[in-house]
């Protein structure tokens, strides 16, 4: 997995210049699963492009692993998401029809070139609008969306890839529902808050202010 950054083009001059680029190209051609998120999804494309100085301005290169390029943006995304995977190539085309939660938070706008076509079609659960996101190559998958692995339909599915890839046998992994485990945690936060704090003053503060005497 590449993670997101804050900023992509810095972060990928480092990549190149320790040698993980050549790294991460070199496992992506023996056929390791690779997933971009973000800003990491950027790095995967041909180039990157900063007209307006976000990041320093310029061009640079990227890993030519996905056939996309990065025009970055003043504007900021920020927003919420939801969706369905759809055209994936065979090394994840049993995610095709998955369900997806998440969010968005990036600068710049990432198009697919010629051969490339979106893997996520996406609703703004804010705006409404629908869009399209993301492009794949062979093992190599990209996308904008940040928490995947909050639902359990996705890491079931990432996970029956892995393991038919490694010859293994998916009756032997079990795991557990992540959006299910962060609402326990905060109900047990929210029981703590209550036996901690006076809860009726707090409201009280909320709905007429705070007055000093």
């Amino acid at each position: 997995i590449l993670p997101g950054t804050k900023n992509t083009m810095s972060d990928l001059r480092w990549l190149r210049e320790c040698g993980l680029e050549a790294a991460i190209k070199k496992k992506a051609a023996a056929g390791t699963l690779l997933l971009g998120i973000c800003g990491g999804y950027q790095m995967l494309g041909e180039t990157l492009e900063d007209p307006f100085g976000v990041e320093g301005g310029g061009s640079l290169l990227g890993m030519g692993l996905l056939p996309v390029r990065t025009v970055f943006t003043r504007r900021k995304s920020r927003t919420r998401v939801s969706g369905r995977f759809l055209n994936l190539c065979e090394a994840y085309a049993s995610l095709n029809g998955i369900s997806v939660d998440g969010y968005e938070i990036h600068m710049g706008e990432t198009l697919a070139t010629d051969e490339g076509s979106p893997v996520l079609e996406l609703t703004d659960m804010v705006s409404g609008e629908d869009s399209l996101d993301g492009a794949a190559r062979e093992n190599v998958l990209g996308t904008y969306v940040h928490g995947l692995f909050d639902s359990q339909e996705v890491v079931q599915g990432f996970l029956q890839l892995l393991v038919r890839q490694k010859g293994l046998d998916m009756h032997a992994f079990s795991g557990m529902d992540y959006r299910a485990f962060k609402e326990t945690q905060y109900d047990l936060l929210a029981d703590s808050l209550r036996r901690h704090l006076d809860m009726e003053r707090i409201y009280r503060i909320l709905e007429e202010g705070v007055t000093w005497e």
